[in-house]
């Protein structure tokens, strides 16, 4: 798996870097997508552009290629992670950061490679998806 990494705050972000890759580097997978690290105001301008939602949030997941095999050995899309809302919500759960920065990486995985949580059902399949990446990963809460 092949991750590309920007980041547009004014902190270093290498350790997410490492981490991140540690957790998808077992998956084998040709394709590839890429970690954009974004301040609050960033995420917001996002959120409310791409969402209509007028607030911050974690993590904003774009997918390149909707259909699964098509997106076959290319790029699936963007991966927006907020590291100050990431940084409150790890406190919030009484987590690490570096926890909280695993799991938001694996989510917005998620929804490019097609998953869901907006039914109860999808949000099963999908979180039990999510526990299983980070598990294997060796990251608990």
């Amino acid at each position: 798996m092949k991750i590309n990494f920007y980041n547009e705050t004014e902190e270093s972000v290498f350790k997410y870097e490492r981490l991140i890759k540690s957790i998808f580097k077992p998956m084998g997978s040709k394709k590839f997508f890429n970690v954009i690290f974004v301040s609050m105001d960033e995420i917001h301008r996002i959120n409310k552009e791409y969402r209509n939602i007028d607030r911050p949030t974690d993590v904003i997941s774009f997918a390149q290629i909707d259909d699964k095999e098509e997106a076959r050995g290319k790029e699936m899309g963007d991966i927006f992670i907020c590291l100050d809302k990431a940084r409150e919500q790890a406190k919030e759960y009484g987590h690490s950061i570096v926890r909280e920065v695993a799991f938001l990486a694996v989510h917005g995985y998620l929804h490019l490679s097609g998953y869901d949580h907006q039914t109860k059902e999808e949000e099963n399949i999908m979180f039990a998806k999510q526990d299983e990446i980070l598990n294997k990963a060796g990251i608990k809460r």
